[in-house]
């Protein structure tokens, strides 16, 4: 099947989960509205838990693509940082696939797959992928965590600035992680990340 084609499925697929439970998600339905037969659809996924999989997959990979675009807004260390929790807060506010994933609290209106991989005898790469591990919340911030080190990390940052720069990154997730949960006042997460970085901050290059 053409990408593509499993886009439009994946799209159907997510589209029917807004308007009704997992469990009410025909896969007969998904196939009519992307406009390919169900034999199709099941040749792509496998199952519906294939399916699930898949759409959980590509909304986490949507997910950390948004935290790249972030973290690549000009500015300093902090505003980048501040501009990663603000999509944290932002992405899982509009879309509860990736609120449950953050979050761990699946409902029972979303699917709600293992974590573990499952076995798989797909032709399709992009399935054989989904069907593996995916990524638990404590997995999330330690992938958001790492992104925003090697990216704000400089050629010159010692080890224990290093390690420093970790755990401030790894704070701004945590924090943000925490306000989708808890919905911040006025000022939002932006504020108080900013709070949070105020100077100094040697790692960040932020030193008064």
């Amino acid at each position: 099947m053409m990408p593509a084609a499993r886009e439009s499925l994946l799209d159907a697929a997510y589209t029917a989960l807004a308007r009704r439970p997992w469990s009410a998600v025909r896969m007969v339905d998904v196939a009519a509205v992307a406009g390919v037969s169900r034999q199709t659809l099941y040749n792509e996924f496998g199952s519906k838990e294939g399916l699930a999989r898949a759409l959980v997959r590509r909304e986490a990979d949507g997910y950390l693509a948004g935290v790249d675009r972030a973290l690549a807004v000009h500015g300093d260390a902090r505003e980048r940082l501040a501009a990663t929790a603000e999509w944290i807060t932002s992405a899982a506010r509009g879309n509860a696939l990736v609120r449950a994933m953050l979050t761990g609290c699946w409902s029972e209106r979303l699917p709600s797959p293992t974590l573990s991989a499952v076995p798989s005898s797909s032709a399709v790469p992009a399935q054989r992928r989904a069907d593996g591990p995916l990524p638990s919340p404590a997995d999330f911030v330690a992938l958001v965590r790492d992104r925003t080190v090697s990216t704000l990390r400089g050629p010159a940052t010692t080890k224990s600035d290093a390690a420093e720069l970790a755990r401030s990154c790894e704070l701004v997730v945590r924090l943000a992680v925490s306000c989708v949960a808890a919905p911040p006042g006025e000022g939002g997460v932006v504020d108080l990340v900013k709070a949070v970085l105020a100077p100094p901050h040697r790692a960040l290059g932020l030193t008064s």
